[in-house]
């Protein structure tokens, strides 16, 4: 394609925010290097996102390959930025404008002070734990093993946290289903939950011996931000909505019958050698100004797994300023770094909501605004002259050549995608 003088953006991380802000810049014509740190493009819809969500994953998966194999753009897979490209270095280049879809991978850490000593020794974050979930049912996968247990503790209160009872759940009963020579399919059993799919089998939960697991959260059940309350809050909107969570708590329990355990707060862990064994939970107290930990309610919870799943936050990053553990932002919604002219950051990596939803409208959001105001504005950026575009494509093509990647989208995109659990036979 002849490239004529124009503007050429890059785009760091193709999955959901990445790829719909690449659609936006693509409609004004404008060729677009995409970073991305795996092999996919998927991001967390591909290893974040539970398996069963089969249908879901393939939808969104389909919107991202179309959005990316376009002649505007230009893909460099198994790319990381701040491992094997630095932002200085891309800046460098002469882009006329950087926009950061990294979404959040890094979970937010558990404050129990040296647990994070007992990782891979009965202790997980969510983010490698539900990674883990998705594609360990692949022959050839080459990852570390997580044993599940019953009576596992899961601390967290969201729906990613829904999701990490779910995966505990589902597993353990059908594994103690193959104990009893029974199978049964997992998506099967998602769909239908387990005491619909025990029923059909002739066999009830207390014959299964399980306990199952019990999430922890530090506020009250209605509390939980499961369900978002859109626009402006009022004392009627906030009844309903609690009134929702605590329906789509009630729900899910009765589905995938896990125990929960409102107002407890961890404290402490219990260890025996290199092995977590448990944490010291505290009860805390609830109110409109907060929540307040009671002092003399600790109590011992003994267990061979626990599991945090309370939000994931930005990868660190050198050269993206950062505060607290998240990206200085002038303004969230044109994404605007502080201190950085041509650095615009999108999705999750600004929002810190794991919703497929926000992320789409917040990176369409910040795409009209860069065009309209730093591309296309009174005073826009330089446009780049044809040696330069040149320039920054050979660059960008030298980098495709160190993963082996020839330019062709989509026969990449076949050899890389992974075994799927619905095309396994059944047993």
């Amino acid at each position: 394609m002849e490239i004529q003088p124009a503007h050429v953006a890059c785009v760091i991380g193709g999955g959901i925010a990445g790829s719909e802000a690449v659609a936006r810049l693509v409609e004004e014509k404008i060729h677009t290097v995409v970073f991305e740190m795996e092999a996919l493009p998927y991001g967390k819809i591909e290893l974040g996102l539970p398996k069963w969500h089969a249908k879901q994953r393939d939808q969104e998966e389909r919107k991202i390959n179309e959005n990316l194999d376009s002649p505007y753009v230009t893909y460099v897979p198994s790319t990381e930025l701040g491992v094997d490209v630095s932002l200085d270095e891309l800046r460098s280049w002469g882009f006329s404008v950087v926009l950061l879809a990294v979404g959040a991978w890094r979970d937010r850490p558990l404050a129990v002070p040296g647990i994070d000593d007992f990782q891979g020794r009965g202790f997980y974050y969510q983010n490698p734990f539900v990674a883990w979930f998705n594609r360990c049912h692949e022959p050839d996968f080459a990852g570390e093993p997580i044993e599940l247990c019953d009576s596992a503790v899961v601390i967290g209160g969201g729906l990613a946290s829904i999701d990490v009872v779910k995966i505990l759940m589902l597993s353990l009963t059908q594994k103690a289903l193959r104990e009893k020579g029974l199978q049964v399919d997992l998506l099967t059993m998602e769909k239908k939950g387990i005491p619909r799919t025990l029923e059909s089998l002739g066999i009830s939960w207390e014959e299964l011996r399980l306990k199952g697991c019990t999430l922890y959260y530090r506020r009250r059940a209605e509390d939980m931000p499961l369900v978002p309350m859109e626009g402006p809050s009022d004392p009627t909107k906030e009844s309903r909505a609690k009134q929702v969570r605590q329906k789509v708590l009630d729900n899910a329990r009765a589905k995938y019958l896990f125990n929960f355990k409102p107002c407890r707060l961890p404290v402490e862990f219990l260890a025996e050698g290199n092995r977590l064994t448990g944490l010291v939970f505290q009860k805390t107290s609830v109110t409109d100004k907060g929540v307040t930990s009671l002092p003399g309610t600790e109590h011992e919870v003994r267990s061979p797994l626990v599991i945090s799943s309370i939000g994931s936050l930005p990868e660190a990053i050198p050269g993206i300023p950062a505060e607290r553990d998240l990206y200085q932002i002038e303004n969230e919604e044109t994404g605007k770094l502080i201190g950085l002219d041509d650095v615009f950051a999108l999705g999750n990596a600004v929002t810190g909501r794991g919703n497929i939803r926000a992320s789409r409208l917040h990176a369409r959001q910040v795409a009209e605004w860069v065009i309209d105001n730093h591309l296309n504005s009174e005073k826009p950026v330089r446009q780049l002259d044809p040696v330069r575009i040149q320039k920054i494509l050979q660059m960008a093509s030298e980098y495709q050549a160190r993963v082996g990647y020839d330019g062709n989208y989509e026969a990449w995109i076949s050899q890389h995608l992974p075994v799927r659990l619905e095309d396994l036979p059944t047993e």
